[in-house]
This record gives structure tokens, C-alpha cells and sequence, in this order.
């Protein structure tokens, strides 16, 4: 399976190794409970998730709002590279300057992570759209769960290092576990620049045929971006795929930003949780891999509902789960499917579009994801505030998995395939 794998294809998989740093440690592992217990020591439990979904849901609707148009400007001007890079700067330079977050000081620190936050989903639009370019249509499933892979990897070997000078500060030269978490934030910009770079040198793009101004790329983009409008009111698999994936990957994103949340609410330790969550890093590379050939072997799209099965049995597990081994048993059970339903995802969809317009539909495919993590968490902060009860929010997301793996069954992969090739 490994045969055969070009310099462009691994430069491509190592921004993953790189950017998947900022998706464990931030928003997965280390912001939760610094927001928690550090910045927010003024509000109450329930007020902190609030806030803390509040803020997810607000840098997801910043790419949704941003998405679509910048991906078909990016199409215009064969610019998917230097958009992915400015969204990835931005994301690192303010997930460095959450050292300067103070202690009570909620509001300046959820600014700076929602400015982070869009760096990295702003870059993720770009480099989704560019498996088209560095994949084989025959490889997609294989490289697409290759990203994700590495991604668990490079992300977990940092969050292990991570998790180390948190649980040992003093042996790191620190005073306590919270400059540890703020050295993090340090760590987890240098190896995110680091491992963007060889993206930036070895993954080449094909130039447009006709080379375009900014200005004219922005006019251009605009105008395609009203016909992929249309194109995909035309294109009913890819509408019912992408109805599907905006109700299914809101489950599976709620649940990787909330888990620590969600554990620190109902009491668990903070060490422990971070640890879980180290766990499904490296449970999660070679499940990826593993899922990547399933996909080839049984079909993208089963591998995906095999996937969204387990997730609604982990989130109504999680709903009655009142002991810190269960979380364990979680994070391990989560970290087995959940690279494979993301990359899964992105093959499959991959296959029904335009190769032309990869970047324009892929705006619209993280549109969607980003819109479905402006609704989960916002949920179930809402629904915890409403109740009381963190058990009760966490239970809501299982009606979003049952909604797209209904819908995702009716998709028809082959008639997407032939529609998409009478667009090219």
C-alpha cells in the first residue's frame, strides 16, 4: 500500500503531522481546562462550556461565511497554497500570543483562540482541496486516511511531550502545571510552522491556464461561486452527501472539542482526561490507515456508517459513563473510528465533484462541517445551561449521527461519480 508514494504526497501528509498538533493539543486537550480552570476562575461549570461553545461555534461561522468564496477564488487563480499558508500563519502567530492570556482574563483568551481557531479550519479548506492534486483518483481512500494518520502520529508525539511537562512541570523548569499548558501553546506553533514547510516546497500546483490578478481572481471566484450554487442544486448526490456529512461530522467535531469538557464537568481529573485523549492519538494512526483500506476494500461509504454506528453507541456509553476507566475505554473505542469517518468523508466526496473545482466544493464541504461545529457545541452548551445536567448535553449529539448515517445510506456513489465527469 506504501508503494510508490511521491515527495508530493508525503509533503502533503506532513502539514497534517504538523496542523493536527494544534486540533489535539488546543482544541482537543490543553485549552478546555486552562479556559476552565485559569481563565474563566470566575464563572461557574456550566457558564464556562457555555462560553467555550460559544466560541467554537463563532470561529466556525467565520469559515463558513468565508469558505465557499475563498475556495472559488482559490480556483481561480490556482492559489490553494498561499491561501492555506495565510490561514496557517494566523493560526499560528495567535495560538503563540495565548502566553499573554492572563489568569481571569476570559475574554482576551477566547479572542485569541477563535483567531487561532480560524487559522487552522481556513487552512484545512486549502489542503482538503489539494488531495486532488497530490492523489490518484485510485489512491484517494489510501492517501486521504494517510493525512489522517500522520496527523494522529505527529499530534500525539507532541501531546505527549506535552502531557509530560504538564504532569512533571518542575522537572521542565516550571512552577506549575499551568506554565507548563502555556509553554504548550509555544510548542505547538513551532511544530506546527515546522512541518508546514514541506508543503510549501515540494507539493506543486498546476497554474491556471490564464493567470489572474487578485482583483480579477476575487471577480472570478464570485462568479463561480454563484454557479457551484447552482451546480449543486443540480447535483442531488452531492447535496444529499453533504446534508448527510453536516448532521454526522457535527457529532463526531462536538465530541472532540467538548470530551474534556464533558469529563471535567462531571467531575473527572484533569491528568486523567489528558491522558485519555493521548490514548486515542495513537490508537487513531494506524485505525486511520486501517480505515483508508477498508474504504478501498468495501466501499468509502460503509466504512463511514460502521463509523457513525459506533459513535452513537460512545455517545450514549458517555451519557451514563460516572467512572474515569469508562473515559479510557472511550477515548480508545473513539480513537479506532474517528480518522476513518474524516477521511473517509473526504475521499468519498472527492470522487462525486468536479476534479476542476476541487477547492470551490471542498469551501462548501468545510462550510458545512464548520456550520455543524457552530450548532454542536453551541447545543450543548445551551442544552447544559437550560438543564444543568452535562449528561443531558452530552446525550443530544446522538440524534445527529442517527439523522446523517440515514441520510448518507441513500447516497449513490457511482451516479455521483458520472454526474460529477459530465461537469469536467
Amino acid at each position: 500500500m506504501f508503494k510508490n508514494l511521491d515527495r508530493q504526497v508525503i509533503a502533503w501528509a506532513m502539514y497534517d503531522w504538523g496542523n493536527s498538533a494544534f486540533a489535539v493539543v488546543m482544541l482537543t486537550a490543553f485549552f478546555p481546562p486552562f479556559f476552565k480552570q485559569y481563565l474563566s476562575t470566575d464563572l461557574d461549570a456550566t457558564t464556562s462550556t457555555f462560553w467555550l461553545g460559544v466560541a467554537n461555534a463563532t470561529a466556525s461561522m467565520i469559515i463558513v461565511l468565508l469558505a465557499p468564496i475563498l475556495g472559488a477564488i482559490a480556483d481561480a487563480g490556482s492559489s490553494r497554497k498561499k491561501f492555506l499558508l495565510s490561514f496557517a500563519v494566523l493560526g499560528i502567530i495567535t495560538t503563540f500570543m495565548l502566553v499573554y492570556a492572563d489568569k481571569g482574563d476570559w475574554s482576551f483568551g477566547l479572542l485569541l483562540f477563535v483567531m487561532a481557531t480560524v487559522g487552522f479550519m481556513g487552512a484545512n479548506v486549502f489542503y482538503d482541496a489539494l488531495i486532488m492534486t497530490v492523489a490518484p483518483e485510485n489512491k484517494l481512500d489510501f492517501i486521504s486516511g494517510l493525512g489522517y494518520a500522520m496527523g494522529y502520529l505527529g499530534g500525539g508525539l507532541l501531546l505527549a511531550f506535552d502531557v509530560a511537562m504538564f504532569l512533571l512541570p518542575e522537572k521542565f523548569g516550571f512552577d506549575n502545571s499551568t506554565q507548563a499548558i502555556q509553554a504548550s501553546f509555544v510548542t505547538v506553533s513551532i511544530w506546527w510552522a515546522l512541518f508546514s514547510l514541506p508543503l510549501l516546497f515540494f507539493v506543486k500546483e498546476k497554474q491556471a491556464r490564464v493567470k489572474l490578478s487578485l482583483g480579477q481572481s476575487i471577480t472570478s471566484g464570485a462568479g463561480q461561486l454563484l454557479g457551484t450554487f447552482q451546480q449543486i442544486r443540480k447535483l442531488k448526490v452531492v447535496m444529499l452527501f453533504l446534508l448527510a456529512y453536516w448532521l454526522y461530522i457535527d457529532g463526531v467535531d462536538t465530541i472532540i472539542r467538548m470530551a474534556v469538557d464533558y469529563g471535567l464537568s462531571i467531575g473527572f481529573d484533569t491528568s486523567n482526561l489528558i491522558t485519555a485523549i493521548l490514548i486515542t492519538q495513537f490508537v487513531g494512526f494506524p485505525a486511520a490507515i486501517a480505515f483508508g483500506i477498508i474504504g478501498e476494500r468495501i466501499g468509502a461509504k460503509y466504512g463511514i456508517l460502521i463509523a457513525i454506528a459506533v459513535y452513537i453507541a460512545v455517545t450514549i456509553w458517555a451519557f451514563w459513563m460516572d467512572n474515569v476507566y469508562e473515559f479510557y475505554g472511550l477515548a480508545i473505542v473513539v480513537g479506532l473510528v474517528q480518522g476513518g469517518v474524516q477521511s473517509l468523508s473526504r475521499s468519498f466526496y472527492a470522487r462525486i465533484i468536479p476534479a476542476s473545482k476541487s477547492a470551490e466544493f471542498f469551501g462548501f464541504y468545510n462550510m458545512l462541517g464548520k456550520f455543524a461545529a457552530v450548532l454542536g457545541p453551541l447545543i450543548m452548551g445551551v442544552v447544559g445551561l437550560l438543564t444543568r445536567d452535562s449528561r443531558l448535553a452530552i446525550l443530544s449529539v446522538v440524534i445527529l449521527f442517527i439523522a446523517g448515517g440515514a441520510l448518507l445510506w441513500f447516497v449513490d456513489e457511482q451516479q455521483g461519480r458520472r454526474m460529477a465527469q459530465q461537469l469536467e
